[in-house]
């Protein structure tokens, strides 16, 4: 069984799960994870499927299918099959505060620098309340490798927000949310 990631993107309509979901069934695949939304007036998502390993090319052509027709560009990458870290351990972590450029930057430089992994990431921006102005919100998994400080990762993370006067929030994340 081959185990394929597709990224997925669209101009925003009815149907296209849909027209993902049928090559996908016919070709013997079980689709075993995704997260999909629209974005800025895009249908985009990731979709992990298992298919069987004399299936895999006839899906891709079927896939390139949607392609060609202009519905969905869907590429398809091959899942890796290394194993994830055992030893590691998973982190949580929230963020909030007035929106400008470089917050991303500067958190996921303080993690890159500590080889710590973004399992996921989920961002945006609302309306502050009382005020209005733009509140950017992220929420992440991290994988933290073995051997590392955690309280100083969280303290090095505390001095960015900090600077930067935007709130963290730190927790323990469960395998099941991640990967």
């Amino acid at each position: 069984m081959a185990t394929l990631v597709l990224t997925v993107i669209g101009n925003d309509k009815s149907g296209l799960v849909d027209a993902l979901a049928e090559p996908i069934a016919t070709h013997g695949g079980s689709w075993d994870r995704s997260h999909m939304a629209r974005v800025a007036g895009q249908f985009a998502g990731l979709v992990v499927v298992s298919v069987p390993d004399d299936r895999v090319a006839g899906l891709t052509a079927s896939l390139d299918a949607l392609n060609a027709q202009g519905l969905l560009d869907v590429q398809v990458a091959i899942a890796s099959t290394t194993n994830e870290e055992t030893d590691s351990s998973l982190m949580s972590l929230q963020l909030v505060g007035q929106d400008r450029p470089g917050i991303i930057r500067e958190i996921s430089a303080a993690l890159a620098s500590r080889d710590v992994s973004i399992l996921e990431l989920e961002t945006d921006t609302t309306s502050a309340a009382m005020s209005a102005e733009p509140l950017f919100h992220a929420r992440a998994t991290l994988r933290i490798p073995p051997g590392l400080d955690e309280d100083g990762l969280r303290d090095a993370l505390e001095d960015i927000a900090n600077e930067m006067m935007v709130d963290l929030e730190f927790g323990e994340s469960s395998p099941t949310s991640a990967g």
